[in-house]
Protein backbone atom coordinates (compact mmCIF):
# COMPACT_ATOMS: atom_id res chain seq x y z
CA UNK A 1 0.00 0.00 0.00
CA UNK A 2 1.33 3.58 -0.68
CA UNK A 3 0.68 6.42 1.02
CA UNK A 4 0.28 9.70 -0.47
CA UNK A 5 1.99 12.59 0.53
CA UNK A 6 -0.65 14.10 2.45
CA UNK A 7 -1.34 10.85 4.13
CA UNK A 8 2.48 10.94 5.03
CA UNK A 9 1.98 14.67 6.41
CA UNK A 10 -0.80 13.36 8.38
CA UNK A 11 0.77 10.42 10.02
CA UNK A 12 3.81 13.04 10.99
CA UNK A 13 1.74 15.43 12.47
CA UNK A 14 -0.34 12.57 14.40
CA UNK A 15 2.85 11.04 15.53
CA UNK A 16 4.34 14.76 16.89
CA UNK A 17 1.08 15.17 18.21
CA UNK A 18 1.19 11.69 20.57
CA UNK A 19 4.81 11.92 21.32
CA UNK A 20 4.28 15.29 22.89
CA UNK A 21 1.23 13.83 24.64
CA UNK A 22 3.19 11.07 26.41
CA UNK A 23 6.22 13.77 27.10
CA UNK A 24 3.02 15.26 29.49
CA UNK A 25 3.01 11.12 31.53
CA UNK A 26 6.35 11.44 32.23
CA UNK A 27 6.84 11.73 36.21
CA UNK A 28 8.16 14.71 37.63
CA UNK A 29 11.18 13.41 39.04
CA UNK A 30 12.29 12.01 36.16
CA UNK A 31 12.45 16.17 34.21
CA UNK A 32 13.98 17.40 37.27
CA UNK A 33 16.91 15.23 36.99
CA UNK A 34 20.45 17.03 36.77
CA UNK A 35 21.24 14.52 33.88
CA UNK A 36 18.26 15.39 32.00
CA UNK A 37 18.71 18.95 31.47
CA UNK A 38 21.89 18.04 30.19
CA UNK A 39 20.92 16.33 27.76
CA UNK A 40 18.03 17.86 26.24
CA UNK A 41 20.53 21.07 26.45
CA UNK A 42 22.61 19.04 24.66
CA UNK A 43 19.97 17.67 22.15
CA UNK A 44 18.95 21.23 21.35
CA UNK A 45 22.14 22.77 20.59
CA UNK A 46 22.75 19.03 18.13
CA UNK A 47 19.66 19.70 15.98
CA UNK A 48 20.30 23.61 15.49
CA UNK A 49 23.74 22.63 14.48
CA UNK A 50 22.82 19.76 12.12
CA UNK A 51 20.12 22.47 10.86
CA UNK A 52 22.42 24.96 9.83
CA UNK A 53 25.00 22.10 8.21
CA UNK A 54 22.66 21.22 6.38
CA UNK A 55 20.86 24.50 4.99
CA UNK A 56 24.53 25.14 4.10
CA UNK A 57 25.73 22.50 2.06
CA UNK A 58 22.47 20.87 0.67
CA UNK A 59 21.05 22.21 -2.33
CA UNK A 60 17.69 19.39 -2.64
CA UNK A 61 19.48 16.25 -3.14
CA UNK A 62 23.13 17.02 -3.79
CA UNK A 63 25.91 18.68 -1.62
CA UNK A 64 26.73 22.69 -2.96
CA UNK A 65 29.88 23.90 -1.71
CA UNK A 66 28.92 27.54 -2.72
CA UNK A 67 28.91 31.06 -0.96
CA UNK A 68 26.71 29.87 2.18
CA UNK A 69 29.86 27.80 3.43
CA UNK A 70 31.93 30.67 3.49
CA UNK A 71 29.30 32.92 4.81
CA UNK A 72 29.23 30.52 7.37
CA UNK A 73 32.72 30.59 7.81
CA UNK A 74 32.68 33.76 8.34
CA UNK A 75 29.71 34.36 10.73
CA UNK A 76 31.52 31.44 13.20
CA UNK A 77 34.68 33.37 13.22
CA UNK A 78 33.10 36.26 14.59
CA UNK A 79 30.64 33.89 17.20
CA UNK A 80 34.34 32.40 17.92
CA UNK A 81 35.80 36.52 18.87
CA UNK A 82 32.25 37.39 20.38
CA UNK A 83 30.88 39.99 17.84
CA UNK A 84 27.32 40.82 18.70
CA UNK A 85 24.87 38.56 17.05
CA UNK A 86 23.65 41.50 14.76
CA UNK A 87 27.05 41.97 13.72
CA UNK A 88 27.26 38.18 13.22
CA UNK A 89 23.87 38.09 10.99
CA UNK A 90 25.20 41.16 9.02
CA UNK A 91 29.12 39.75 8.17
CA UNK A 92 27.62 36.66 7.36
CA UNK A 93 25.26 38.09 5.34
CA UNK A 94 27.91 40.42 3.84
CA UNK A 95 30.45 37.53 3.44
CA UNK A 96 27.81 35.70 1.03
CA UNK A 97 27.30 39.11 -1.24
CA UNK A 98 30.96 39.01 -1.68
CA UNK A 99 30.97 35.53 -2.37
CA UNK A 100 28.02 35.51 -5.16
CA UNK A 101 29.44 38.45 -6.90
CA UNK A 102 32.92 36.99 -7.19
CA UNK A 103 31.85 33.66 -8.40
Amino acid sequence: MMLTLWQWILLACALAFVTKLLGYSLPGRWMRNPRMARVTASLTVALLASLTVMNTVASGTYLALDARLGALAVAAVALWLRAPFLLVVVLGAAAAALLRYLA
